[in-house]
């Protein structure tokens, strides 16, 4: 059983406070090899679809989801590109974790690309060389492992 609004029912019980939150999302490219990124509502930065994981669900599940949610494509995890844990974040109402990102390498099975929610200002596909900065150092390193091809990584 997967319990929604994980961070909520968190944040409720220890405020602001320091903890681990884990993510999932990944890496989207069309058939001319550019990038699917996503300028993200709480920061207007770019950073790839993806978002917290929910009590009960598994990474490569809540990595469909998110992407359906944010972005109305349907998708499928083709490989592990890495599991990115040494990252902090404060956000911007003052909430403080150690993120946990598992990001995949996402192949797109239907749906139709839209802004499907609050958490999305824009989608843009992006040359893999124009690639704008993104939203932390965690989206970065993910960023050089997909470019490069890698899979597998540990950071």
């Amino acid at each position: 059983m997967v319990q929604k609004d994980y961070i909520r029912w968190l944040r409720e019980k220890v405020g602001h406070d320091l903890v681990f939150l884990n993510f999932a999302g990944g890496c989207i490219r069309n058939e001319r090899g550019e990038v699917l990124l996503q300028r993200r509502a709480d920061r207007d930065l770019w950073g790839f679809p993806g978002g917290a994981m929910e009590l009960g669900e598994s990474a490569p599940a809540a990595a469909v989801r998110e992407v359906r949610e944010e972005t109305g494509l349907e998708v499928e995890p083709e490989g592990l590109i890495g599991v990115y844990t040494d990252y902090y974040d404060e956000y911007p109402g003052g909430d403080k974790a150690q993120t946990i990102l598992f990001f995949f390498a996402l192949k797109v099975v239907g749906g139709t690309l839209s802004e499907g929610d609050s958490e999305t200002l824009e989608l843009k596909w992006f040359a893999p060389e124009h690639i704008p900065p993104l939203v932390n150092r965690q989206h970065e390193d993910a960023w050089r492992d997909a470019r490069e091809n890698r899979r597998g990584v540990v950071r």
